[in-house]
């Protein structure tokens, strides 16, 4: 191998999201990708326009390796063996024995043993018949957020649950 790299020598240049090749601007792509999914149902599918308002404090929300339960507007965080460490109700943290009245004194996720022996990224693709998506990667949780924020305004009333639609960005399917 050359004492030198040089791109110009490549063939195809790939891009991935471990920043091998280039440094990414996390807050600022994580915006632009929450404001176009917000921007578009606002604008085209009749959202309230507070899915546009966002605060600094809001991003804390998102981390890597969430799950949401589509069965019950939960977001969970798992650890390896699928105990629920943490979760939420839309994006409203819930409290340990809230936790427990969902998931049992164990905090079980019942549908672990699915995601743990497939490991689909983003389940396959969302269905109706879907429970659950897997945000594993940073370019991900814009959409974590989304839903929580959706299952929120669900719970104000902002929303009437016909307005749900399927989403579709980057191979992947998001239902809201």
């Amino acid at each position: 191998m050359s004492e030198y790299f040089s791109l110009s020598d490549c063939d195809v240049i790939g891009f991935d999201l471990d920043h091998t090749l280039c440094r990414y601007h996390l807050k600022e792509t994580s915006r632009l990708i929450y404001e176009s999914f917000a921007r578009y149902l606002v604008e085209h599918k009749g959202y309230d326009k507070d899915l546009l308002n966002l605060t600094p404090a809001t991003w804390d929300f998102c981390f890597k390796g969430l799950v949401v339960d589509l069965e019950d507007g939960n977001l969970v965080k798992l650890a390896e063996d699928g105990t629920v460490l943490r979760a939420t109700h839309g994006t409203n943290d819930l409290s340990t024995e809230e936790i427990i009245k969902h998931y049992g004194p164990k905090r079980e996720w019942k549908h672990f043993n699915s995601l743990n022996t497939s490991f689909t990224r983003s389940g396959e693709m969302f269905t109706p018949l879907s429970k659950y998506y897997f945000y594993d990667n940073y370019f991900d949780l814009p959409g974590a957020f989304l839903c929580g924020r959706v299952v929120d305004m669900l719970h104000k009333g902002s929303i009437p649950l016909n307005k749900l639609h399927i989403l579709s960005w980057n191979g992947v399917s998001v239902r809201l």
